[in-house]
């Protein structure tokens, strides 16, 4: 039985944010051939705008795949429908207590499925990008992102490009074209930051994009739909910020810091498109972070007070999973929080600002000059800022093969680490999930060691 099994049967919301990521490729037929809705891909957490649109349905490549899911989480869905959410959890912990061996097995599997079937087919769709071509200067995510395309891009109505800093990137939307029977591309290109006016440009080709967007929609934008999701938007990432700052950095979590951290991976995961349906994923974080805070109120849960705080970045390009548990053993607990060092956790600007595209403008102009655009000295200032923030005793750094953009600024980052924060890094190589497992162990246990 995993670490984490035990403990994420408790969390409701966290089985049914888990069984939307996984059944997405059934919800999105249903939007698309019944409901007549339009698919428009997305990646990294650009999938905002398409909720402009009511018609449109912003979908991260991944969940539009078959996923190997146990039978009995879909028996579980079903049973969803007619208990609810809540009940189910109930259960499924009560049995658990009970300690039957049979049942208790049975839900073990069901929940490490949902633990790795998510990775195993991400080494899928990595070895399609290989087998089908995809240079083999990119990233373990861009490959894999490749890969999801030559799979499944038949299917999408639509390809939403956000040109970033990464030339790789930039490159790999670019070989979307070349796909058998590709999307049509919408492109957004961000303006470099040190142009004056780079926030109105960004706003003109925000615009550009939207009249693409109607073309495939068949309806006029709607600047009061857009507003509105923005503030959903804004909701989530608030909650995404409080289970970050407040509760992570508390002396007790609702659980042990193995499950917190698979928490925050399939928050990772799912914040992209927020599993196509916003209003539902801000709801369902909403019930996460009543969930915690329920549990640590009422002392549910585990005391990590003595237990080092490491800090695992970046994930989004590629990490290996089996970090958090190994650091679990090892006497600590990891953190995750990628999109807010990229800073696509900052609210959009919609109370500052009246046009809710000139709004997402600025968003985005924040986010391209001090996250995931951004320099070198402003990307580490960025995880020096969130390493600050968690209070962490460590940070783990995976440098990617392939990535030229984020991986070459750890040599400046460690330095700003020992002479700001005074505490110990290490950088960890990567090529694929499952490759390096016991090299990881090995370098991780004697990372460990300096926190005895």
């Amino acid at each position: 039985m995993s670490l984490i099994a035990d403990e994420i049967v408790r969390f409701s919301s966290v089985l049914r944010i888990s069984y939307n990521l996984l059944t997405g490729r059934d919800y999105l037929k249903r939007k698309k051939f019944r409901e007549k809705k339009k698919l428009i891909s997305v990646a990294l957490p650009f999938s905002d705008l398409v909720y402009g649109f009511p018609n449109l349905v912003p979908v991260f490549p991944i969940r539009t795949h078959a996923f190997k899911m146990h039978k009995y989480l879909t028996y579980l869905g079903s049973a969803s429908s007619i208990f609810g959410w809540e009940n189910v959890s109930n259960f499924l912990g009560f049995v658990k207590n009970l300690g039957i061996g049979d049942v208790s097995k049975i839900i073990d599997e069901i929940i490490d499925n949902v633990i790795d079937t998510v990775n195993d087919k991400y080494n899928e769709m990595y070895d399609l990008g290989i087998e089908s071509g995809v240079p083999t200067d990119f990233c373990y995510g861009i490959k894999s992102l490749y890969g999801m395309h030559v799979s499944k891009g038949k299917n999408y109505d639509a390809n939403l490009n956000y040109t970033i800093r990464c030339s790789a990137w930039n490159k790999y939307l670019e070989s979307l074209k070349t796909i058998e029977n590709p999307a049509k591309q919408v492109w957004i290109d961000i303006p470099p930051r040190n142009i004056g006016n780079a926030s109105e440009l960004l706003t003109e080709n925000l615009y550009d994009a939207i009249r693409e967007l109607e073309k495939i929609s068949g309806n006029s934008f709607d600047r009061t739909i857009l507003r509105n999701h923005f503030q959903v938007a804004n909701d989530i990432r608030n909650f995404y910020k409080t289970i970050l700052y407040e509760i992570s950095t508390s002396d007790f979590y609702p659980c042990n810091p193995a499950t917190f951290s698979e928490i925050l991976v399939i928050l990772n995961n799912s914040f992209q498109d927020y599993n196509s349906n916003a209003n539902r994923y801000r709801d369902n974080m909403a019930s996460l972070v009543k969930e915690m805070k329920e549990r640590i109120r009422n002392k549910i849960g585990m005391d990590v007070s003595n237990m080092p705080r490491i800090l695992i970045t970046p994930m989004f390009g590629g990490w290996e999973p089996k970090s958090h548990e190994l650091i679990y053993e090892l006497g600590g607990r990891a953190l995750y929080a990628d999109w807010d060092i990229l800073l696509f956790l900052e609210d959009i600007p919609i109370n500052k600002i009246s046009d809710p595209v000139e709004a997402y403008a600025q968003y985005l102009m924040n986010a391209t000059t001090n996250g995931i655009g951004c320099d070198n000295d402003a990307l580490s200032d960025s995880y020096m800022r969130v390493a600050k923030k968690i209070n962490a005793d460590g940070l783990i750094f995976f440098q990617l093969f392939g990535c030229h953009s984020v991986s070459n600024c750890f040599s400046m980052l460690k330095e700003k680490i020992r002479r700001e924060l005074e505490i110990p890094s290490i950088s960890l190589t990567f090529n694929k999930i499952g490759e390096n497992v016991e090299q990881v162990k090995t370098r991780l246990g004697a990372f460990m060691e300096m926190f005895r």
